[in-house]
């Protein structure tokens, strides 16, 4: 006899209790802890340098988790930073963001960096995020990654210290601003 997993949807997802720290992967409901220091301060560094030089400007919107991104019926992402540009700001619902973002920040914690770095990238590349960010606190390195319909491409790297560039937001700081 065949045991079927349930697969969770959107509706599913909606009737959690608010605040549930969960996000849908494939239709399968996954719970994060709470990301440790370390990680918070990056993020919060890397929200000031993207409102300064996104919101400020007029260019788009900056969101930070715990934020629900629906990407279809059985995705449901909370990324860490999101990056909505202005022409695009339709996309911007009452609760959620639908649909792809213009940019997505992962800052990998030891709980979900293979989901980071595996299941949601792929539906990344598949839902047209135009950047996916991949931020490394533990080895304080940062990657850009372009999508070109079928693969994420590098568009720019740094461990420790130097320049990234982001072509999506016109960007470009030193990776020692948020290490």
């Amino acid at each position: 006899m065949e045991i079927l997993e349930k697969k969770y949807t959107f509706e599913d997802y909606l009737n959690l209790p608010e605040g549930s720290n969960y996000q849908l992967i494939n239709g399968e409901l996954i719970m994060a802890p709470a990301p440790e220091i370390k990680h918070q301060q990056v993020s919060k560094k890397l929200v000031f340098i993207l409102y300064k030089n996104i919101e400020q400007t007029g260019k788009g919107f900056v969101f930070y988790s715990p934020i629900d991104v629906l990407i279809d019926s059985y995705n449901v992402f909370q990324p860490d930073i999101v990056v909505i540009l202005k022409e695009n700001e339709y996309k911007i619902k009452q609760k959620f963001i639908e649909g792809a973002p213009d940019v997505v920040i992962e800052i990998l914690s030891p709980s979900t960096a293979y989901y980071d770095l595996v299941e949601k990238k792929e539906i990344y590349l598949k839902a047209r995020v135009k950047e996916y960010w991949i931020v490394d606190p533990k080895v304080k390195s940062v990657e850009i990654l372009k999508n070109e319909t079928t693969n994420f491409i590098t568009l720019s790297k740094a461990v420790v210290k130097g320049e990234i560039l982001s072509e999506i937001i016109d960007l470009k700081f030193d990776i020692s601003e948020i290490f």
